[in-house]
This record gives structure tokens, C-alpha cells and sequence, in this order.
């Protein structure tokens, strides 16, 4: 069997098609072709994982009519011949579409070459490319009931965001009692400025029994790095975190945007968390999510507008001294966790593809 897909741009794409990828590969020995951009994570990513990846060349229009649309448009047609090139050579017998606008071409590609197409939505308002496609493709996998206002019906299947599995493995075996308290800070795979320097003020007097692992994202790292040194002991300042998983399960708290994979892998590891949605994505989506997990008592939500050293100081401390109020909210993100859609979406894929799955 030959599995194809598409995703593109952020580590919210393309981990979600990787997580598949291998429930393919290791359960039908699939053969395995990626398409990306050479803009995005993906070919860091993917080839970590030892997965073949080709590239295409698009980009997303931008919503105000400007010359450059002209530009992009030019590039979509050409992204669109470039897709059918590989998925002719290729010959896949199913394509998924995990997000980014490389999704785009090789789906619709795969539509008119008259191959069964899967597309998933991580967050509960779709994209305008998943908009798109969704006339098109045979089904559409969702992350969210609520998502069904958007696109019809009969095309949907609600499995959840697909995580990597390790990250409820990990959690479930690496619990461990800390010496001190434990604080994961993420702001997305390319970083979030305003929680740098948030946190670059933070740490400037946190106090000493409190570890912090601190992703700054690659674009920011540099800068964040001249910004705070010397850093604390207690502080470890990295680029880019690979072993999410064991990152996670060392946690006590995880302080972080509210993307759609990062909270779901938050819930899968059962973990408590402080919340800052950004303000800059289409429908606000992000702090819908956030908001979900705060009404289950799952997450303390701080708004940008409200962020400061200060106020995310003292949000932090008052949960690190509550053990109990930690649990409780640690219990509740588990209860929130879905956990098997990778494996769903396999089986989705399989009876697209026409054949039996080997689950």
C-alpha cells in the first residue's frame, strides 16, 4: 500500500500527519511519501522521522486584494502541476491532508486523478483551504463536535486530534516525584515573542526552587539568548523541544499557547497548564480552546492583553503551591484527553482505500 500526504508550515501540521503516517506504516508497512514546502518545518520534521518528503511551491492568498495575490496565484498553479507530478509518479492509493496550504494542491490533485482523499481539521473552525476541499475529498476527519456547523455532516468524522502515542506513554510511565517544582514553557514550534519577553522578565527573580525548561521557538531563541544571560541555574533555555513526551511527563505545569495539538497532548498527558492564546489566528480559535479546558477546570487562561511578568509570576506560583488544586486540575485535563484518533483515522482510510486494515 502507498499513503500520501500533505502538510505544511507549523509543527500543528505536520506532527498531527506524522502520528499517521506511522500507524500506516507500522501496521500495513505502507509505503510512506510526504509533500511539503521548503518554507516550513516539515523537511526538518519528516526526515527526522525517516520519512521521504517532495516539495512543491504555494503560498496562501492574502484576504485583501493586493498585486501580490497575482504572484501567489501563479504559484498555486504551479504548486498544482507540481503535486500531480509526484502523486502520477507516486501512485498513491490514498492521500491525506493534514493543513497548511501545501494541502491544497496535492489533495485536489488527488481528487481529479480519481484517488481516495482523507483531509483533518485540528481546530474547531476550519481553514479556508479545508473549506475548500471538504466539496471535494471523501472524508473529512474533525477534532471538534462543534465543527460540524462548518462543513457537512455526511462528510465528517469525529476522531480527535491524532498525538504522538509516546506522549500518553511516557506520562503514564515517567511520573516522578521532583525535587522541586517543574515548569514547561512552549510558545509553538516558531515561538511566541510575547511570552519571551514575558518570561525574560519573569526569570529574572523566580525563585530558585522552581526548574524551568523554556522552548523559545528558533526564530527567537538567538535573541532571547543574548536578552537573558546569564540565566539561572533552575533555567534551561533551548530552541526546539523533539522529546515533547518526556518533556511533558516531567512537568507540573506546562505555560503555553492553546493550538489545537498542544492542547490535546496537554490532556492526553493529563497535565495542568497556564494558557495564552494567541490573538493572532483566524476566528480567535485559540482561545476557544483555551476557554474549554478552563471551564473544566483544567487550565488558568491569561489573555495577551492581561499578560505581564507580574500576573504570570503569581498565576504560576499559586498553582506550584497547591498540590492539591495541581491534581485536581491535572485529573480533569485527562478526562478531557482523546486519545486513539491516529489509529481511527487509519481505519478511515483503509476502508477509502478499499481494503482491510490489519487493527
Amino acid at each position: 500500500m502507498k499513503v500520501l500526504l500533505a502538510a505544511g508550515g507549523t509543527a500543528g501540521h505536520i506532527n498531527p500527519a506524522i502520528a499517521i503516517a506511522k500507524q500506516f506504516a507500522e501496521k500495513e508497512h505502507a509505503e510512506i511519501q510526504f509533500i511539503g514546502t521548503k518554507r516550513g518545518m516539515e523537511t526538518e520534521l519528516v526526515t527526522r522521522e525517516g520519512f521521504p518528503i517532495s516539495y512543491i511551491e504555494v503560498a496562501g492568498f492574502k484576504r485583501k486584494l493586493t498585486p501580490e495575490n497575482f504572484k501567489i496565484a501563479w504559484q498555486a498553479f504551479r504548486g498544482v502541476r507540481q503535486a500531480g507530478k509526484i502523486i502520477r509518479e507516486f501512485r498513491p492509493d490514498l492521500v491525506v491532508g493534514c493543513g497548511g496550504y501545501v494541502s491544497g494542491p496535492a489533495v485536489f490533485c488527488a481528487h481529479l486523478q480519481n484517488i481516495p482523499t482523507l483531509i483533518h481539521e485540528q481546530n474547531v473552525i476550519p481553514g479556508l483551504t479545508t473549506k475548500i476541499l471538504s466539496k471535494f475529498v471523501d472524508k473529512v476527519a474533525i477534532s471538534f463536535e462543534d465543527t460540524n456547523q462548518y462543513i457537512a455532516k455526511k462528510k465528517t468524522v469525529l476522531t480527535g486530534n491524532p498525538i504522538r502515542e509516546t506522549i500518553v506513554k511516557v506520562a503514564a510511565a515517567e511520573q516522578k516525584a521532583h525535587e522541586h517544582p517543574s515548569v514547561l514553557v512552549v510558545g509553538g514550534s516558531l515561538g511566541a515573542k510575547v511570552i519571551n519577553d514575558t518570561m525574560a522578565e519573569l526569570v529574572k527573580d523566580m525563585e530558585t526552587d522552581v526548574e524551568i525548561v523554556w522552548a523559545t521557538g528558533k526564530r527567537e531563541y538567538e535573541d532571547v539568548k543574548k536578552r537573558t544571560q546569564p540565566l539561572p541555574e533552575q533555567v534551561k533555555l533551548v530552541p526546539y523541544i523533539y522529546d515533547m513526551d518526556k518533556a511533558i511527563a516531567d512537568a507540573d505545569v506546562v505555560i503555553a499557547r492553546a493550538g489545537a495539538i498542544t492542547v490535546s497532548e496537554i490532556c492526553a498527558a493529563g497535565k495542568a497548564s497556564v494558557l495564552i492564546p494567541s490573538p493572532n489566528v483566524t476566528h480567535n480559535h485559540q482561545e476557544y480552546n483555551a476557554r474549554a479546558l478552563e471551564k473544566k477546570g483544567a487550565a488558568k487562561v491569561i489573555c495577551e492583553r492581561e499578560l505581564t511578568p507580574r500576573y504570570l509570576k503569581e498565576t504560576l506560583l499559586e498553582l506550584l503551591m497547591n498540590r492539591e488544586t495541581l491534581q485536581t486540575m491535572s485529573r480533569n485535563a485527562k478526562k478531557m484527553g482523546i486519545v486513539g484518533a491516529a489509529q481511527q483515522i487509519y481505519e478511515i482510510g483503509m476502508q477509502l482505500a478499499g481494503k482491510s486494515s490489519s487493527s
